[in-house]
């Protein structure tokens, strides 16, 4: 009887993913790392699991490129083949392929062929694709064989012999205090899965540790292709008995030999030495090696236990708590007109349950900034090698957390800015040497929180920006005269790079030139309610500096009255909130002006932005708003000023979006809808 599969599909899906960042990123330090050897086991760990799953789930094509993948990876752990250029190349192609296969089994699309990877993969393993790969031959031994003594010298012989790699590794592990063990186990002979045996001895002893050698190979073992005994070297905390117990508490399987290797005494392989002591397996000791140094790769910790929750629901979820919020402030009202003890102690209580409760939602909905950050690496690595040039590319605050709406929408923005800054900020290697740099480039993608925002700087540390460049060029493009462009402050210049068609390179290519690009970021920030700014230094660098809210659900707004209506003006634009009377106001180049606290602010009335009838007969005293947009200060005149409050943003709907000057509605606690006001496209 067949299982229907479909109903894992999702799952699947979701998982392959994560497998693939987790592969590109571990490649990215293999390439810059060779020896390091814990990069290379989550790249084979990654491997193996993808091509279990996609052969459980019957996508043979996916089985059969992973299942090629994992024997020249496997050549590359056991010291066969070395690590080199071409060979990262071709498996960065492979996961690209991958990728590719996981969205057509999304889409529902046809296989795909992968004759052409699968004869690359073929040919590293024969050694066509590199010439340094080692010739072994009877002069130059590339492994270490160890001979088993027991505390009685019986000898014990084991199937394989130890290379450089596994050496290593061994030594590493008993410098943390670790204990490796040489184990041998029988399998019944009437046995009908002996895979499955495998599989249950490896899960038991690999929650404690982990298998770093077997005989036979991982993959025969796999898929039973095997007499009745393998074999296995094993790094943990255990001591004889307690692996013993957990073996033959498995049906059908028997432990034959466990046996403690020691090397202490042991040096490095390829180090020729007549009086060399070889690597000694001993009985295990009865005290285990626990108290010393744990080891960071393989330590125990507590597993967190989580659930995977459609984002519909949560967004439901979020829907209910908003509607939740306004009728805590209508509830509020009610209370302050009612003079109601017991009723103003219910709305008091239930206000603390609400805050609670949407705390935790919004906490729910908020995921590490990681989600979006683990693409760029291989974006980044990519593009400076098809352009010749060399950049060390550095992540700081991944863990950095977001609202997933503003994740969704934060990637392509940033796309744009890395491009730019490998393209346009980081000089080619020659060009650096002679400007006395390092011929290695340096972008950094940080992340940070401060207050209740997030910014994300992306930092070059290139040629910086030519502001006498991009004056000429605006002067060029007729975006404003030679006198106006010799007045500006540096922050005025490099606001021309956000304007649609401008561009400073001198060609066309396919990363740049188009002059599409920072508008586009620009309006994508600017519609998450975010700024952007730039900072830049002349042969020293450039730095893009993003300012996003935590969240665009929930959110502190001013409550101001224009006319017959209520207004709400986000905290995060607000600066501050001040009264000036019809004195103060002064006229410059035809723009009315206050003078506040030394500094000169523009000042502009509300009802003249949001078009409402005009009238003269203003009080005495008139209320001002002082928002802020980049770096400049702008008031604007309202009728009166309500308060602050906490209001639940409101989509408009398809017909009405895009108005500029508007970010959304809310509704008030008298149930009112107000309109939300988007200050960066307003003014």
């Amino acid at each position: 009887m067949s299982m229907d599969m479909s109903q894992y599909l999702d799952v699947f899906l979701e998982e392959s993913r994560e497998h693939l960042v987790n592969l590109n990123e571990r490649l990215l330090e293999l390439e810059k790392n060779p020896q390091d050897l814990s990069s290379l086991n989550e790249i084979f760990r990654a491997a193996h699991t993808l091509k279990g799953m996609s052969s459980t789930m019957g996508f043979s094509d996916m089985a059969d490129l992973t299942h090629h993948m994992e024997d020249v990876l496997s050549d590359l752990k056991e010291g066969v083949i070395s690590v080199e250029g071409p060979i990262i190349d071709i498996l960065f192609s492979c996961f690209d392929r991958l990728q590719i296969m996981v969205g057509n089994i999304q889409k529902g699309q046809p296989a795909v062929n992968n004759t052409d990877l699968i004869e690359m993969l073929g040919n590293i393993k024969n050694g066509v694709l590199t010439a340094s790969t080692p010739q072994h031959n009877d002069d130059t031994p590339s492994t270490s064989p160890i001979p088993m003594q027991t505390d009685t010298d019986q000898n014990i012989t084991m199937p394989f012999e130890f290379n450089q790699y596994d050496l290593t590794v061994l030594k590493e592990v008993q410098t943390r205090g670790l204990n490796a063990y040489y184990i041998s186990v029988r399998v019944a002979p009437d046995c009908l899965m002996k895979s499955v045996r495998v599989f249950m001895i490896f899960k038991s002893l690999e929650t404690d540790g982990e298998i770093i050698k077997t005989f036979p190979p991982a993959q025969d073992l796999d898929e039973g292709r095997f007499e009745d005994r393998f074999h296995m070297v094993v790094v943990n905390k255990l001591d004889v008995e307690a692996i013993r117990e957990r073996i033959d508490a498995i049906s059908e399987v028997e432990t034959e030999v466990v046996q403690f290797i020691d090397l202490k005494d042991h040096k490095d392989a390829n180090v020729e030495d007549p009086g060399e002591k070889s690597p000694v397996v001993h009985e295990s000791p009865k005290t285990s090696l626990a108290d010393k140094l744990p080891d960071e790769s393989i330590r125990s910790h507590k597993v967190k236990q989580t659930v995977r929750v459609d984002i519909e629901r949560l967004d439901n979820l979020m829907n209910l708590v908003g509607e939740l919020v306004i009728n805590k402030g209508r509830l509020e009202q009610i209370g302050l007109t009612q003079h109601h003890g017991d009723l103003n102690d219910v709305i008091e209580q239930m206000e603390r349950i609400t805050n609670d409760l949407q705390n935790v939602v919004m906490n729910v909905r908020m995921v590490p900034i990681e989600q979006v950050f683990n693409r760029f690496p291989r974006m980044v690595r990519d593009l400076a090698k098809d352009l010749g040039k060399e950049v060390e590319f550095v992540i700081e605050g991944k863990e950095t957390e977001l609202d997933r709406t503003v994740i969704d929408e934060i990637g392509d923005p940033l796309v744009h800015l890395l491009r730019n800054a490998v393209d346009h900020g980081i000089e080619y290697p020659e060009v650096r040497r002679q400007n006395g740099k390092n011929s290695s480039g340096s972008v950094r993608l940080v992340a940070r929180h401060e207050g209740n925002n997030v910014f994300i700087e992306v930092i070059d540390d290139g040629g910086g920006l030519n502001l006498d460049l991009i004056r000429t060029r605006a002067v060029e493009k007729g975006l404003a005269t030679l006198q106006e462009v010799n007045n500006m402050t540096p922050v005025q210049v490099t606001d021309f790079l956000f304007r649609s068609g401008f561009s400073t390179a001198q060609n066309v290519t396919d990363v740049s030139g188009r002059g599409v690009g920072l508008d586009v970021v620009k309006n994508k920030i600017e519609s998450l309610n975010g700024e952007i700014f730039v900072d830049t230094v002349l042969g020293k660098g450039t730095t893009f500096k993003i300012r996003l809210p935590l969240t665009l659900a929930i959110i502190q707004a001013l409550l101001v009255k224009v006319g017959n209506e209520t207004f709400a003006v986000p905290l995060s634009s607000v600066d501050e909130t001040t009264m000036i009377s019809k004195s103060d106001l002064k006229m410059v180049q035809s723009q009315e002006v206050v003078l506040l606290r030394g500094k000169v602010l523009p000042l502009v009335k509300a009802r003249y932005l949001l078009e409402f009838r005009e009238h003269d007969n203003y009080e005495d005293v008139m209320y001002v708003v002082v928002v802020r947009k980049g770096e400049k200060q702008l008031g604007i005149i309202v009728d009166s000023l309500i308060g602050q409050q906490e209001i639940v943003i409101k989509s408009l709907g398809k017909l009405l979006a895009g108005i500029p000057g508007v970010a959304g509605a809310t509704i008030l606690g008298d149930g009112a809808v107000s309109l939300i006001l988007d200050v960066g496209t307003l003014v």
